[in-house]
């Protein structure tokens, strides 16, 4: 019941940020390649990475992070960094390191990457599908989504499970996954449709991690990463016709 409100609650949240990032957005939202304003037009950065910060600044940004805290951490590997990001501290168990004041552990284990693979792979998902909708939807969405799929998913696994020892930005990949998803379904006004091809192998992919046979997965977050972008997606389809 508490995880069913919680869903219930971010749904209802995701739905209202979005409808007020509509509301406020300007006409110019809608062009993909329009410069942001708080990027000099030569920021002494080599073209390929002003290009990227240009066009999908919080899609680079999360990579980025990505990359850093796995280079500190030894990808994964037990340690302070690992303990300061994961969703519970070292000496305490349940919430009590968030409600301590350490808010921060409720979305930093999407940061986390055990194994080069997990890293690769996540990031070169993470560029598709985040690049995708920061052309379509913007980078405030981006952000915005990103910050509350992240903490679904993650609370998703932590409640279900117990263990606090996961990570990994899938949650937050089978979040966009969902909202590409179902926008592309239901809103024609979207711009982009998924084929039966992505979706399959999407798909797949979670079922085969939830067999087991992949090593340990955290498959809780893969779901409600699912659940609440695919509803996030749904509810605003739902809300323009």
């Amino acid at each position: 019941m508490e995880l069913l409100v919680i869903i219930a609650g971010f749904l209802l949240g995701m739905y209202l940020y979005d409808w007020y990032s509509s509301r406020k957005s300007r006409p110019e939202r809608r062009q993909p390649h329009a410069r942001p304003d708080w990027l000099p037009r030569r920021a002494g950065l080599p073209p390929v990475v002003s290009a990227w910060l240009r066009y999908f600044p919080v899609t680079s940004a999360l990579i980025a992070i990505c990359v850093v805290v796995a280079l500190l951490s030894g990808l994964g590997q037990p340690g302070p960094v690992v303990d300061a990001l994961k969703i519970s501290g070292p000496f305490q168990g349940g919430f009590g390191s968030a409600l301590s004041g350490q808010v921060w552990r409720l979305l930093t284990p999407i940061f986390l990457h055990f194994g080069p693979m997990h890293l690769l792979f996540n990031m070169f998902m993470l560029w598709d599908l985040g690049r995708l909708v920061e052309q379509l939807k913007g980078s405030r969405f981006v952000l915005g989504f990103t910050l509350a799929v992240g903490i679904g998913s993650n609370l998703t696994e932590y409640l279900l499970t117990g263990n606090p020892n996961f990570g990994g930005m899938s949650g937050v990949l089978y979040g966009f996954f969902g909202y590409v998803w179902m926008q592309g379904k239901y809103n024609p006004r979207f711009g982009i449709t998924l084929t039966q091809h992505t979706v399959l192998i999407m798909l797949g992919w979670f079922a085969l991690c939830w067999t087991g046979l992949l090593g340990p997965v955290a498959n809780w977050a893969h779901t409600g990463g699912l659940v609440l972008g695919a509803g996030w997606g749904y509810l605003k389809r739902s809300a323009r016709r």
